[in-house]
């Protein structure tokens, strides 16, 4: 392992950095280089002998937070009792970073696909176990996860629970079904989200009727130069999940026309923000729906099969092509819901839509979580449930919390990011737990 240190705000910094193998299950060789695998880690003064706690960060495809002061929110809390390892993900951050740059020494979209099955939750746990190892060497840590962290740390529960203390989870127990049912449920709860949404701001709905309209019938582009699809325009609804971007959501919609020569347009303003709001970490895009694949024993053989696309015929108010000026039917923005054209039209994503396409197939992916192991768990597990969570539905995640014997901390009062805009009162509640 390589490591540099510095001083940041009275915490000493360490960065560290360790080559670890693209597949951890098989020897290294021409067909199974390393990678490498970068975490950074937190020590508050006068805890330089506490022990260590690991936070997964959501996602998937998104690295661990860059603070610049670790003096609020959960970090704050973490650091008062643990030493502190931010993990960039593989694919992520400064851990071999995935996109179609850094994919294109595979020369076809089988090769690239191929290479991708190396980047789930399993692989992810065993590279944090061999981070473990370096630093801590015998001693089992704790590890924090939110939403996809949450997944992996379920995972970690199956194949590698000799490796924790104990886990924290918040807003991410997986589902242990078909995506299918995950996603039927998601999109009940997005569409709830929105009738809510609609009650407090009823002028939205019809601006974002006029817009989906709008671009339905006239060309408008965004920054980088595709043209903005009502498909690509609906996924501003992501925005309905967090506890602080409903409110950013209104701010976005309040102003978004100008007029050119007699003719309404979408301002340039607009654009640009639509184009911040929708834009995606590549990784994301290919994996929103690949993390589920195969996910148990149980599942294997079971493909995804674009599933968010497919399913969005099944609930009133998000069918691909509705009309949205018919206003005897409702009309939501999407989700965590990727359609199959967005591969076509997000610049970002259209160099991997072939790939996305055979991850969407796949019938053979490695399972990551194994529910006889979850059964007979015996590593401490504190879960934060959000009752009214759009991401990951509070069902299932009873469902496998009480599989394994998680203490519950189920509530109503955040959304799906809670232990950000908690002021650090969600993973508090959780440590108590974990303390009783």
């Amino acid at each position: 392992m390589r490591t540099n240190s510095y001083i940041h705000h009275a915490h000493t910094v360490y960065e560290h950095r360790l080559d670890v193998p693209l597949d951890h299950t098989r020897p290294l060789g021409a067909d199974n280089p390393t990678i490498e695998i970068f975490a950074r880690e937190v020590v508050r003064p006068g805890k330089e002998n506490a022990p260590y706690a690991v936070f997964l960060q959501g996602g998937p495809g998104y690295p661990s937070p860059r603070f610049g002061t670790f003096d609020g929110g959960w970090i704050n809390r973490l650091l008062q009792d643990y030493r502190v390892v931010l993990l960039d993900q593989r694919g992520t951050g400064q851990s071999t970073r995935m996109d179609a740059q850094s994919l294109s020494f595979l020369p076809t979209p089988q090769e690239k696909a191929d290479y991708l099955r190396y980047f789930r939750q399993d692989q992810i746990v065993y590279d944090a176990e061999a981070f473990r190892q370096e630093l801590a060497g015998d001693e089992p840590w704790t590890t924090l996860g939110q939403s996809y962290g949450g997944f992996i740390t379920t995972s970690y529960l199956s194949l590698a629970p000799q490796g924790l203390k104990a886990s924290l989870i918040t807003g991410g127990l997986p589902g242990l079904v078909h995506v299918d049912e995950i996603y039927r449920l998601t999109y009940q709860r997005t569409a709830a989200r929105n009738r809510a949404y609609f009650q407090r701001h009823p002028e939205d709905e019809a601006t974002i009727r006029q817009i989906a309209a709008h671009l339905r019938d006239t060309e408008e582009f965004l920054p980088t130069g595709e043209r903005l699809s009502s498909a690509r325009f609906r996924q501003i609804g992501m925005m309905l999940g967090g506890q602080g971007r409903t409110d950013q959501l209104h701010y976005l919609l309040e102003g978004p026309w100008v007029t050119i020569n007699g003719q309404r347009r979408l301002s340039t303003q607009f654009l640009e923000a639509i184009g911040d709001a929708t834009n995606v970490a590549p990784i994301y895009g290919v994996f929103q729906e690949f993390i589920y694949a195969c996910a148990t024993p149980e599942l294997r053989g079971t493909a995804t099969n674009w599933a968010a696309d497919r399913l969005a015929e099944e609930v009133p108010g998000f069918a691909k092509d509705a009309d949205p000026l018919d206003t005897s039917e409702p009309y939501y923005l999407t989700g965590e819901h990727f359609m199959h054209r967005v591969f076509d039209e997000d610049p970002g994503l259209a160099p991997l839509a072939e790939v996305a396409q055979i991850l969407a197939e796949t019938t053979d992916a490695t399972p990551v979580y194994f529910p006889e192991a979850l059964a007979e768990n015996s590593v401490p597990v504190a879960a934060a449930v959000y009752y009214d969570d759009m991401f990951v539905p509070r069902e299932l995640s009873l469902q496998t919390g009480e599989l394994m014997g998680a203490h519950h901390y189920i509530t109503n009062e955040y959304q799906h990011d809670g232990s950000l805009y908690s002021g650090g009162k969600v993973l508090d509640h959780l440590l108590k737990l974990l303390a009783d």
